[in-house]
């Protein structure tokens, strides 16, 4: 019995399609910050984590099955601002990812030439120099209201690097036998991406996606394989994050399962 844990946002949808109804898989669903936790208390052997969680956990192993990535802007992980960009002062962040918080730090310092004081969303107040960073579902359902001036985090690190940005692949704890895991991830990667309009009736209308803006976002802004460049741009990421102070250094290997 293999247990896998992933996110519940419509992006991890084509990747985790069908597995809840294998015979040897038991699929759990969390916000991304609580997926470590998953793996260090022992209740998942895999986990679609955050790619900034492999410098904060020992004997990790990325299993190259899929992720989730974008070549460009991807309409979920965005800053907003009240005022432009140059006049933020403080950002208020969704705690529900570590990697996108890191990687507004790596934007702000390196595109923006701006350090601002980071602080949790839910103590976020009204002052106009504070924006905020939203992930997920809800900043494409829930975008907030008079925050004219916006960063698409995906775009902004295109823009910097040259390269695609992963924001979560498949990883498994120490200890744990791999045997075929790695291909049951991949074909269910596969019978997800045959799956779209199913995906997007099924889950993302429900939760206020027009439907013609779920399909371009699984099709055209992520994508879901993951291959070398984007290890590479892994390895990049995990870099600048620990030259920002994002996570310690030095930085670990990477670890690819290789079968």
């Amino acid at each position: 019995m293999y247990r896998i844990a992933s996110v519940s946002f419509l992006n991890s949808k084509p990747l985790i399609e069908g597995l809840d109804r294998l015979p040897n898989v038991r699929l759990s669903l969390e916000v991304p910050s609580r997926l470590l936790e998953s793996l260090r208390e022992n209740r998942a052997d895999v986990a679609l984590l955050p790619v900034i969680d492999y410098q904060r956990m020992e004997g990790l192993t990325l299993l190259p099955a899929g992720g989730i990535g974008s070549d460009g802007p991807t309409l979920t992980v965005r800053v907003f601002s009240r005022v432009p960009i140059s006049r933020i002062r403080t950002l208020a962040c969704d705690p529900d990812s570590h990697t996108s918080v890191a990687l507004a730090r790596i934007i702000l310092s390196r595109r923006h030439q701006l350090r601002p004081e980071f602080v949790d969303l839910r103590n976020a107040g009204d002052d106009p120099n504070q924006a905020r960073l939203l992930i997920g579902d809800k900043v494409v359902c829930e975008e907030p209201i008079g925050f004219e001036h916006q960063l698409d985090l995906g775009a902004e690190w295109k823009a910097l690097t040259g390269m695609p940005f992963v924001f979560a692949t498949w990883m498994a704890r120490k200890g744990v036998e791999l045997g075929p895991l790695n291909e049951i991830l991949e074909r269910a990667k596969i019978e997800g991406m045959g799956k779209i309009e199913e995906i997007v009736r099924r889950h993302a209308v429900p939760l206020g996606w027009p439907v013609d803006l779920a399909r371009q976002y699984l099709t055209r802004n992520l994508t879901f394989d993951l291959g070398e460049r984007g290890l590479e741009a892994v390895r990049l990421f995990h870099r600048l994050a620990g030259e920002e102070g994002a996570i310690a250094m030095p930085i670990k290997v990477l670890q690819v399962f290789s079968g």
